[in-house]
């Protein structure tokens, strides 16, 4: 009896410091919460701080990945509003200061502090202070974007940037049957750290049709172009000027290149940007430029699709570059 109390002890206090050591220097038992939406599909839950593998994450009132913020801008106040997936999200990943929005915020500081605007009321403001937004999620695509302007609006900014990845010219419409069945997007808190690691990390993934089976559409493409274009006429609307960037995956460097129904979808983007007279970014060029090598091309990117800060450095100054040139002359 004595051994068996010895043996639950010794399993009680080595299952307490392996849950102590996942919550406090892991961020295991306090993932990121979603909540299921109709047209969004799914937001990040309001209001959460969290750290992941030591990265700080904060989602504020209205959903963004960035610090709590007033419905308005003040006339000072340059503010940007960024659309995007899990690239402008940064994911657990990516610590909150480390995000593009969080580099474009602090680039565009140092680059428009001495230059004026006119105001509504026609007088010169100095801006004092920029604000960039972040309004993103993990596996978003143009439909989830569109719903959310429509939901929310664009907050008074200035600028609405729409940062998208090749991979987002197909992506599926929202869907809302992920949230809390899909372990990446989490209804609710884990009974413990343990448990977490174990189901999100070891177990197997349950396979995507048994979450959400996709509709059958005859061009996805062709909706998410359209959904790009009526989140151009939203910010037409608005009185806000409209850019759109869009990052490669990084696969479509090297000798293999863009896939043909790739190259067909960018193709499609690039007619709808010139038939819109829409301010476009394509990174692929710039990335070849940047590295012109498989090798030099990795050191952009942490997987297929995702940046790393070199990639995220580089998308940001190249964002901020063409706001201040294009943009800021004109607001």
């Amino acid at each position: 009896m004595k051994v068996v109390l010895i043996v639950l002890a010794l399993t009680s206090g080595l299952w307490v410091a392996i849950e102590v050591l996942l919550r406090v220097l892991l961020g295991f038992g306090n993932p990121l919460i979603y909540i299921a939406d109709a047209e969004c599909g799914y937001l990040l839950a309001p209001n959460q701080r969290v750290r992941r593998l030591g990265n700080r994450i904060e989602i504020n009132e209205y959903s963004m990945r960035t610090g709590s913020i007033a419905p308005t801008p003040t006339p000072e106040t340059l503010r940007i509003l960024l659309l995007g997936d899990s690239v402008a999200n940064g994911g657990w990943w990516t610590d909150q200061t480390d995000t593009i929005s969080e580099i474009m915020a602090r680039q565009l500081s140092l680059q428009v502090q001495n230059l004026t605007s006119d105001s509504q009321s026609g007088a010169k403001v100095n801006y004092s202070d920029v604000e960039v937004l972040n309004a993103s999620a993990n596996s978003w695509g143009p439909r989830n974007q569109l719903a959310y302007a429509k939901r929310f609006g664009v907050f008074g900014a200035k600028v609405l940037v729409l940062l998208l990845n090749t991979d987002d010219l197909f992506a599926s419409a929202p869907c809302a049957e992920v949230v809390g069945r899909d372990r990446s997007y989490p209804d609710r808190q884990p009974r413990s750290a343990t448990l977490e690691l174990l189901s999100r990390y070891l177990l197997p993934k349950v396979p995507a049709r048994q979450l959400a089976p996709p509709a059958a559409e005859s061009d996805v493409v062709g909706c998410n172009l359209e959904a790009i274009h009526q989140i151009q006429k939203i910010a037409v609307s608005a009185n806000v000027k409209f850019l759109l960037a869009l990052t490669p995956k990084r696969g479509e460097f090297g000798d293999s290149g863009s896939r043909d129904w790739e190259i067909k979808a960018r193709e499609r983007l690039a007619e709808l940007v010139e038939r819109e007279k829409i301010t476009y970014i394509d990174f692929l060029p710039i990335f070849n430029c940047a590295a012109n090598c498989a090798a030099q091309i990795s050191t952009l990117y942490r997987d297929s699709i995702h940046l790393s800060p070199q990639g995220n450095q580089l998308v940001s100054k190249t964002i901020s570059r063409q706001i201040v040139a294009v943009f800021l002359p004109k607001l």
